[in-house]
């Protein structure tokens, strides 16, 4: 039995002053209650955020694509994808796991504690699948158990190279020929959770330019119960021409028309939309999940959040390739992108709440875990497990703060030093800015080192 007192706790009823939680040896929440003697801290906890979006492999490279040619050859998302690629076809699988096991504490030091890892680095360098073929997949799972987060690893259907069009050479280790294929990988991956309790699988494909249309449809519907469904659309206008040129439809529409799409099916950028497939995205309920700092890193564009949200659209945050780790960052970036294009400054308010931080606060924690595969969507709840964000009273802006105004000061004034720790599954896994695994950063800087990449 553990016990954990805060000052304030931010229940989705809003904030609740002076309260213990109570949890057994697994993390679970027995009891939440008033605190019965007066606090000797002065803690702040919000639930754990959800990073709905991860390419962990990608972080080994995060900075690296900002010297730019000075010729008339421009910079854009296609040729930083072809660098990307030639990251992925050196690195091995106890390269990846020392990777992830870093970004993956380095992303509880900042406030998560989940993250739905968008996985396509499946095969060894020369394309061929390992023994174990989830053997990568199983290495970011272990990477999870390291950093100690939660992870709902989605194995990603990857075909084909664009529409209608063989993979390219340096997409070999993200093939899968065919659904069968897919599945196998994907039921071998499920097989990875054994090991980390704390671990989930979910489906998806890559775009739709990497998978036949026939096939998207057969894994839709092999898709069952709350198990997520992931995929990246839209995100470039050359993949929305080419769509239309191949299917005679845009990417949301063709989806839209011969899926059913629902709470479980999560967009990922979704970045260039007509009104009309905004509405079919919300109609439905499916969710979006934008990664500001990266879609502004690539210069992919700014989703229509305002239209999106008059819908009553669901939305989460992802980091991507972890240009950015800050949720409360992402959140702003997401935010003052749509300031800056409409003039106004309230984004987030809605009809029953002005609060901008905590309707952030809320929509991300809603749709992000339904990313992972959980339908909860109380903030703390006996019978779940205690994931949390601790912020600090020490700090000036928040001790000066008066509750009215505090989520709103911890979103839009926060960084990672006013947070005093994270805990996830019951567990301080920081404390004082210090991750309990001392060694996964020391593994991680002799991993860069071998692969001489930075």
């Amino acid at each position: 039995m553990k016990k954990f007192e805060f000052k304030y706790l931010l229940q989705e009823t809003g904030w609740e002053e002076n309260m213990t939680v109570e949890t057994d040896d697994t993390g679970i929440i027995t009891s939440i209650h008033p605190t019965e003697n007066s606090l000797n801290n002065n803690d702040i906890a919000i639930p754990g955020f959800q990073n709905a979006h991860s390419h962990a492999f990608q972080y080994a490279m995060a900075g690296l694509a900002e010297l730019h040619p000075t010729d008339s050859n421009k910079d854009d998302f296609w040729s930083w994808r072809n660098a990307m690629y030639q990251l992925a076809l050196q690195i091995e699988p106890e390269e990846l796991e020392s990777i992830a096991s870093f970004l993956y504490a380095e992303m509880v030091r900042h406030g998560y504690t989940h993250v739905a890892e968008f996985h396509y680095l499946h095969h060894d360098k020369d394309g061929k699948p390992f023994q174990n073929l989830a053997e990568m997949g199983a290495r970011l799972i272990q990477a999870a158990k390291n950093a100690g987060i939660n992870i709902t690893l989605i194995p990603i259907f990857y075909q084909m190279g664009g529409f209608g069009k063989d993979p390219l050479p340096d997409q070999k280790r993200f093939i899968s020929p065919n659904i069968e294929d897919y599945l196998k990988l994907y039921e071998s991956t499920m097989s990875s959770t054994k090991n980390y309790i704390h671990s989930g699988v979910g489906l998806g494909i890559h775009s739709m330019r990497a998978v036949e249309t026939n096939e998207i449809i057969a894994l839709s519907n092999y898709r069952n119960g709350s198990t997520p469904f992931h995929i990246h659309v839209s995100e470039q206008l050359k993949e929305i021409e080419d769509c239309i040129h191949y299917l005679n439809a845009r990417p949301v529409e063709w989806l839209a028309h011969n899926l059913e799409l629902s709470e479980n099916y999560h967009l990922v950028h979704a970045t260039h939309l007509i009104d009309d497939e905004i509405q079919k995205i919300a109609r439905s309920k499916a969710n979006v999940v934008l990664c500001p700092s990266t879609e502004g890193n690539l210069g992919d564009g700014l989703f229509p959040l305002g239209k999106f949200l008059n819908l009553k659209g669901n939305w989460s945050i992802g980091t991507d390739s972890h240009i950015g780790l800050n949720p409360m960052e992402e959140i702003r970036i997401l935010d003052y992108g749509q300031r800056l294009i409409t003039h106004q400054r309230n984004t987030f308010a809605n009809s029953s709440s002005g609060d901008s931080g905590f309707n952030a606060i809320q929509s991300a924690l809603k749709s992000g875990r339904k990313a992972m595969g959980n339908n909860n969507t109380s903030f703390f709840k006996t019978g779940e497990s205690l994931n949390a964000v601790v912020v600090s009273l020490e700090h000036p802006l928040t001790s000066s703060s008066n509750l009215k105004n505090l989520c709103n000061t911890i979103i839009y004034s926060s960084d990672v030093s006013m947070i005093k720790g994270t805990i996830v599954n019951g567990s301080w896994m920081v404390e004082n800015g210090v991750h309990k695994n001392n060694e996964i950063g020391t593994n991680f800087i002799k991993t860069i080192k071998k692969l001489n990449y930075r």
